[in-house]
């Protein structure tokens, strides 16, 4: 049964604007979540550290700790869903934005009604990745050997056998490299990983293909400039090489 997006959903918006603090706020309220807020990424992190936070709403210029770096905190350390909002239009922006781990990216002036679907929409994978994660600690998991690390596929991350802590995947990460790793040694076009972001409220495109590979790689530890699992097929794609 697919539960009800926003019961009890808790979204934190975090923006040093009162204007759009104060509208974000008020409009999820009415949707009947629960909204906290804040002007800085330190306050945030306050409110994230004592509530149930399902979703930020994130700002990327904001005084003190930007946007980006409290992304990059947040997702190295957990599945939390993350929409940055900005006033800027350059592609960049958004490009930097999804390497830091963030899962959506939308620009000012926004529209309510679209944020509020691509929240839905966002909330509704991180609760439904929590419900896998819960299932997974009481049955055996599904692994998938990569070079030195095996995959979980319930939990959706990677860990070392000599016991390091997990690292977890977002789950595009997981899905585009489940579909490399379970294609030993055949090349994937990039059309054909676009094809796996499923469930994605913003369009997969050829350079969101190699910003995840590139984040992948990070995590596995695999050099980017001499790879020795995600290799790079020019003119192509990508393939798994389990050698």
């Amino acid at each position: 049964m697919t539960p009800v997006v926003n019961a009890q959903a808790q979204i934190l918006v975090i923006d040093d604007s009162d204007v759009t603090r104060e509208t974000l706020v008020s409009y999820f309220e009415e949707e009947g979540f629960i909204v906290h807020s804040a002007e800085t990424a330190e306050h945030g992190e306050e409110l994230l550290a004592i509530h149930d936070i399902d979703m930020v709403l994130l700002d990327i210029r904001l005084p003190g700790k930007d946007g980006l770096t409290l992304t990059r905190e947040l997702r190295s350390a957990s599945e939390i869903g993350i929409i940055l909002v900005t006033g800027r239009q350059d592609q960049i922006d958004r490009i930097i934005g999804l390497e830091c781990g963030a899962d959506e990216y939308v620009t000012k002036p926004f529209n309510p009604r679209e944020i509020l679907a691509r929240s839905k929409n966002l909330i509704r994978r991180v609760r439904k990745l929590k419900t896998l994660e819960r299932s997974a600690e009481k049955e055996p998991g599904g692994f998938i050997d990569i070079g030195p690390w095996k995959m979980d596929i319930h939990r959706r991350w990677l860990k070392k056998a000599d016991g390091d802590e997990p690292v977890q995947l977002t789950e595009a990460e997981f899905q585009l490299l489940n579909a490399l790793a379970t294609n030993p040694g055949r090349s994937l076009s990039r059309d054909e990983l676009m094809d796996r972001l499923r469930n994605r409220s913003w369009n997969a495109t050829d350079r969101t293909i190699d910003v995840l590979i590139g984040r992948i790689r990070r995590k596995l530890q695999d050099d980017s400039y001499s790879p020795k699992w995600l290799i790079t097929v020019h003119g192509v794609g990508y393939l798994y090489s389990p050698e």
